[in-house]
């Protein structure tokens, strides 16, 4: 069986000397970074975008693709509303080549219970202007001809999809192309803050000065932080995905119940993953944050497998380093890549699920398997709010949302580096709603 896709021997694209200054360093090269060095570079400032691996080498070239309003916590959705426009703005050759298709996103109920669950969210989305709808028992068999297991539905026609490992790399070339520099193997080891204010970052090949960071590293974080005495309440959980070789069409969107979760692929074959099954690797931030976790176990243990230790390396592994040096080796150069193994047991059911859901349905032939690390909060909302250092942004704990959101959330941090007052109520948002230690 195959690798990942994306293959993480292969050169990186994105290299080159690093320039002395910029206005905006941003850290980390997921989705979010990617777009929000776009949009800042769009804004007329310099950016520098630093990744210590590859361009989307973790969680966002590793999950659905799906281009999601449908079943958003509300404080996510008016920016998810108006990030679908954006993604329909970006240039058709482009568009073609991410894959990007607006074929509907519909989640399916097996009972009343899940049904008015869906019924509950569309109520009070309906005031967002989605174009979301409820499917009865009909409508969900006219859609779907070869299951008979749900009674009812909810679907949303103009949600989308994209592939996302063919997605960040040429987004993030497009962001380059318009003037931002992006290096991939660059990791940033620290920051350099005086009396309270960035005044730039150190990277393992040198300091670039600044007075402006984002910081978007994904599950990498948290660890960055706390190396500056910053603690915030991110943990991560790994989830599994597969993809199938191309096989005849029996749906050309995305679908999920609460058993399997599946997507059409743009190169015919489908991507299958169970809904709502992760492994969690307990290490001194999961004791650290246990508590703040509690009310999200308590609503969701059946779904957690909890694993002793995490790989050698990973940010809240046993002995990884907490405190360095700017011109030390650090941890996010002794891992370039998180690369979770997938269970193989979830996958498995996925397949098992799927043939008895779709008996009539060709047997997938499973092409790549992987797994990806997804960075979470407690109340699975983001973190994106200035910092109590001066001229930090801080952008990450997406919680599995942020693919789709991405373009919308790269103009809220844009307005926030920028200081300029949003257009939405970032409460829900905030570094506040969390107890954190300051840097003094």
């Amino acid at each position: 069986m195959s690798t990942f896709p994306i293959s993480m021997a292969n050169p990186a694209m994105f290299v080159g000397t690093l320039p002395i200054a910029a206005d905006v360093v941003v850290i980390g090269g997921g989705i979010i970074g990617v777009l929000t060095a776009w949009e800042l570079g769009k804004r007329g400032l310099s950016v520098v975008l630093c990744e210590k691996g590859r361009i989307a080498g973790e969680q966002s070239s590793r999950n659905w693709g799906w281009i999601r309003q449908q079943g958003r916590d509300y404080a996510e959705l008016p920016i998810m509303v108006d990030a679908i426009p954006l993604w329909t703005a970006l240039p058709d050759k482009l568009k073609d080549a991410i894959g990007f298709r607006q074929r509907g996103i519909t989640y399916l109920a097996r009972n009343k219970d899940k049904l008015g669950e869906h019924e509950q969210w569309l109520e009070g989305a309906r005031a967002f202007g989605v174009d979301t709808h409820m499917l009865s028992r009909r409508e969900t068999e006219t859609m779907f001809p070869d299951a008979n297991c749900w009674i009812g539905g909810i679907t949303t026609p103009s949600d989308a999809m994209a592939e996302p490992f063919v997605a960040v790399p040429l987004l993030a070339k497009a962001a380059e192309e318009s003037g931002v520099i992006i290096r991939e193997n660059c990791a940033v080891r620290s920051m350099d803050i005086v009396a309270g204010n960035i005044r730039g970052v150190y990277t393992e090949y040198g300091k670039i000065k600044c007075e402006r960071i984002v910081l978007a590293a994904g599950s990498w974080s948290s660890l960055f932080l706390a190396s500056h005495g910053m603690h915030i309440p991110q943990l991560s959980v790994t989830s599994p995905v597969l993809q199938t070789a191309p096989m005849p069409a029996f749906f050309e969107g995305a679908a999920t119940d609460d058993r399997i979760a599946f997507r059409h692929r743009a190169d015919g074959g489908y991507t299958l993953a169970p809904w709502s099954k992760h492994d969690f690797s307990i290490g001194p931030d999961a004791f650290r944050n246990f508590f703040s976790y509690l009310p999200q176990l308590r609503n969701d243990f059946t779904s957690t497998r909890f694993k002793l230790a995490a790989p050698k390396n990973y940010p809240d592994a046993w002995f990884t380093e907490r405190n360095w040096k700017p011109d030390q080796v650090t941890p996010f150069e002794k891992c370039r890549i998180l690369d979770p193994r997938p269970s193989q047991n979830d996958l498995n059911r996925v397949l098992a699920t799927f043939s008895k859901v779709f008996p009539r349905v060709q047997k997938p032939q499973v092409l790549n398997t992987w797994a990806g690390l997804i960075d979470t909060m407690p109340d699975v909302l983001p973190i994106i709010d200035h910092a109590p250092i001066g001229g930090l942004t801080i952008a990450t704990g997406m919680s599995g949302h942020g693919f789709g959101i991405a373009p919308g959330m790269a103009n809220v941090i844009s307005d926030l580096v920028e200081n300029k007052r949003s257009v939405y109520g970032l409460k829900h948002f905030a570094l506040s709603r969390f107890q954190h230690k300051s840097v003094n």
